[in-house]
C-alpha cells in the first residue's frame, strides 16, 4: 500500500492522520536545505481572516510564510508528490479537489498560533490540511507541537503532535480546530490545503 492509499483510508475513517517518514528521504534532506536557505526577508507575516475581515494580529499568530511558487524543482517535486495525493483522495474519496497551494512557514523562537479552525462549514473550498514539518533533531523538551481538537467544543485536545523532520499530518480542514504551541528555536513546516471549486 502506498502512503498516498495509507492517508486516504484514514481520512475516510477518522478525518485525520499523522504519517512518519511520509516523504523520500532525498526529497525531505533538499526540502530543508532550501528552506534552510531562504533570506528571512522572503518570508511576511501572516494575518488572520480572508477578504476585507483580513489584518494582522500578533498577540493571535507570529509566523511568517513564504508561498511556494514551484519556480525551484524541489519545490516542484513537492508539489507533484501532493498531486499524486489529491488524485488518490479523490478515487478513494469522491471529495473533488481541485488544486493545491501552500507556503513555508517559519516560528521564531516562542513563535505560536492560537487556536483556530482552517475553513468553516460551507463557507470555503479548503476541504484539508497538510503540514509537512522540516525540523530535524527536535527533541522533546522544544515544544511548538500541534495540538488536536475533537470539535469547536472541545476543551481538551486529542492529539499532540511534536514538529519532526519528515511527519506529515492531514486534516479536514473544517473539523478540527488546532493550535501551535511556543517552540524553544526556530521551527519549519510547509502548510497546504487542498481545495474544491468554491
Amino acid at each position: 500500500m502506498s502512503i498516498q492509499t495509507n492517508i486516504a483510508q484514514h481520512i475516510a475513517e477518522k478525518g485525520y492522520c499523522v504519517i512518519d517518514k511520509a516523504l523520500p528521504e532525498h526529497m525531505c534532506q533538499h526540502l530543508y536545505q532550501h528552506i534552510s536557505k531562504l533570506p528571512a526577508s522572503t518570508f511576511k507575516d501572516m494575518g488572520i481572516g480572508r477578504g476585507d475581515a483580513f489584518r494582522l494580529d500578533k498577540s493571535y499568530r507570529s509566523d511568517t510564510s513564504r508561498w511556494l511558487t514551484g519556480k525551484q524543482p524541489i519545490e516542484q517535486d513537492y508539489l507533484r508528490w501532493m498531486e499524486t495525493l489529491r488524485v488518490e483522495i479523490n478515487q478513494h474519496l469522491f471529495m473533488g479537489l481541485v488544486d493545491y497551494e501552500a507556503h513555508f512557514a517559519h516560528y521564531a523562537p516562542k513563535g505560536f498560533y492560537k487556536r483556530h479552525l482552517d475553513a468553516f462549514k460551507g463557507s470555503s473550498n479548503r476541504m484539508l490540511t497538510t503540514v509537512y514539518y522540516l525540523n530535524p533533531d527536535w527533541g522533546n523538551h522544544d515544544g511548538g507541537e500541534l495540538l488536536m481538537y475533537a470539535n469547536e467544543l472541545s476543551t481538551m485536545p486529542f492529539q499532540k503532535v511534536a514538529p519532526q523532520m519528515n511527519r506529515l499530518v492531514v486534516f479536514l480542514s473544517d473539523e478540527f480546530p488546532h493550535e501551535v504551541l511556543p517552540a524553544q528555536k526556530d521551527r519549519y513546516s510547509i502548510a497546504g490545503w487542498f481545495r474544491r471549486k468554491a
